[in-house]
């Protein structure tokens, strides 16, 4: 398969960079983008396609970076629009594509548009936002509730009225039934488009759109600690009203050669999410049950078969280990050092059917850091400590090498570095021909090599016993067996039987205990695995 005939976000793979986090060049301990284009061979070595960028535009982090002031600029703390040109320019000569992260649901209470939605009611830009009246008591509008604590209506006593906030009060949510809204969110997409970019996420794009009549949301039954899990969310997300601009949004993509768009569904089941993709939709979308999934052959197996299923021939689908709001695998899963269970899950996640999305360290194993309640930074943290420590641990700076802080930065990172960098960074597992650098890179590499994992189809076979995951790849002209042992035992599976020819090994890890082929039958040792080829 060469070059010419791949689709980059199809076929390869995308790698999530947090900018905080990733390299700092300025030393003023935030990442920056001359620190990423620093990286970029380190990038292009490991093997991906795709680098999507949390949020760069300019704001006032109370959310950090989810909170937008600007969608036209870039924040100066990562640099300058010429940086961001030159990062471009640079990561497509190593044929390494940009996707950006659009958070168009809401914005900064500090944007230009909010500040002068607050001047007046007559004001142009007042309806650009969630403004209502009181209830005649006085109180907020209707019972909806912000996901980041308390009440989602903000009370402004010079206009008398309340503005919706769905995150953090200092986030006013974007009246997208506005026309003038819609239009100016549509040019952001053609803003970027033009400077180059080859892609978007969109964060909790279905939310964008809310009942016009901003009715009560009903009360789920059950017990909900949190008032905002205790309502049946079906006014407040996922309004009809998407279909049509989900549309809009894949013309204008389509208007430029070889572009990509995603989509973040927010408190949407897997089916619904699924309605948004299409060849006249969003390219793909994020489902996290497969990232939620329990330890276990039969959790992951059901996530991917049921997210499969969904897709089907007409669609392709992605798949999520590790992002920034989500505490890291290696931690969720009590990973061990020798990194047995990373490369199980890295064998699962990089033979699946659809894109594999990774996440900055990931490659290296980086666990999340733990803090103290002071060291909290991340606002769901602050409110909900200890019962919900927020999303600061899978935050901290990339572990370049043992030097002072990790070579992330040559002062105190914005946020504390893991101390196990000494031993667990980039450069000590560049060296290890074991480490589990070196291992990702050989997957990734056989994955681009490999028609029957870039974009076969995949056919999961019955469980053999609960901890063995076994599923089929195949291609034209080439079929592979995965076989995946979650358990803490060594298992043995018997091969099936071919028509015509013989299963071989093709890899099987860089750790001393690999799996083997004896006769008919798979020896694999406690979570180890086995990629297996039909050879004639």
């Amino acid at each position: 398969m060469t070059d010419s005939k791949r689709l980059w976000w199809k076929d390869g793979v995308i790698y999530q960079i947090y900018p905080r986090s990733f390299q700092d060049t300025n030393n003023d301990g935030i990442g920056d983008l001359p620190g990423i284009i620093s990286r970029l061979d380190y990038l292009q070595q490991l093997g991906i396609d795709g680098i999507w960028l949390s949020p760069i535009n300019p704001s006032p982090d109370r959310d950090f970076g989810y909170d937008v002031a600007d969608y036209n600029a870039i924040d100066p703390k990562y640099g300058t629009m010429a940086d961001f040109e030159e990062l471009l320019d640079q990561a497509h000569k190593r044929k390494l594509h940009i996707i950006l992260d659009l958070v168009l649901n809401h914005t900064s209470d500090q944007h230009p548009w909010f500040i002068e939605s607050k001047k007046s009611k007559d004001n142009p830009y007042h309806d650009w936002y969630m403004w209502r009246d009181p209830k005649p008591d006085g109180s907020q509008p209707n019972n909806w509730e912000s996901l980041f604590g308390g009440g989602g209506w903000v009370y402004d006593r010079q206009l008398n009225q309340y503005y919706f906030h769905m995150f953090a009060p200092q986030q006013p949510d974007l009246n997208w039934r506005n026309p003038a809204v819609r239009a100016a969110m549509l040019d952001v997409f053609r803003f970027w488009l033009d400077k180059g970019v080859d892609g978007f996420r969109l964060d909790v794009f279905n939310e964008y759109y809310k009942h016009p009549d901003y009715l009560d949301l009903p009360k789920r039954k059950g017990f909900y600690p949190r008032k905002f899990e205790q309502l049946e969310h079906i006014y407040d997300v996922s309004q009809p009203e998407m279909y049509p601009l989900v549309r809009d949004i894949r013309k204008i993509l389509d208007s430029y050669p070889d572009r990509y768009v995603v989509g973040e569904t927010y408190l949407a089941d897997p089916a619904h999410a699924r309605t948004y993709i299409g060849s006249d939709r969003l390219h793909a979308g994020f489902d996290f049950r497969y990232l939620h999934s329990k330890w276990g052959a039969a959790s992951f197996g059901r996530a991917i078969q049921y997210w499969d299923a969904l897709h089907g021939e007409e669609a392709w689908p992605n798949y999520v280990l590790n992002n920034h709001d989500t505490v890291r695998s290696t931690t969720r899963y009590k990973a061990d050092e020798a990194d047995k269970k990373t490369r199980l899950l890295a064998a699962m996640h990089f033979t699946v059917r659809g894109t594999p999305y990774m996440y900055y360290g990931e490659e290296i194993g980086m666990r999340d850091i733990t803090l103290l309640p002071t060291e909290l930074q991340d606002p769901v943290g602050k409110r909900y400590w200890p019962f919900n420590k927020g999303r600061d641990g899978c935050r901290s700076p990339m572990q370049w090498d043992a030097s002072a802080f990790a070579g992330f930065s040559a002062r105190k990172p914005w946020i504390k570095v893991h101390p196990n960098y000494p031993k667990r960074n980039v450069a000590a597992q560049v060296e290890d021909p074991a480490s589990l650098l070196n291992f990702y890179r050989e997957l990734i590499a056989l994955r681009r090599a490999s028609p029957a994992l870039s974009r076969g189809k995949i056919d999961l076979l019955p469980l053999y016993n609960q901890n063995l995951l076994v599923y089929q790849r195949a291609a034209k002209h080439e079929k592979l067996l995965v076989v995946l042992n979650f358990g803490s035992k060594p298992e043995q599976y018997p091969l099936p039987i071919l028509e015509n020819g013989r299963w071989g090994l093709i890899f099987a890890g860089n750790l001393p205990e690999k799996s083997q082929i004896n006769g008919a039958t798979l020896h694999l040792p406690a979570f180890g695995f086995g990629i297996l080829k039909k050879q004639v």
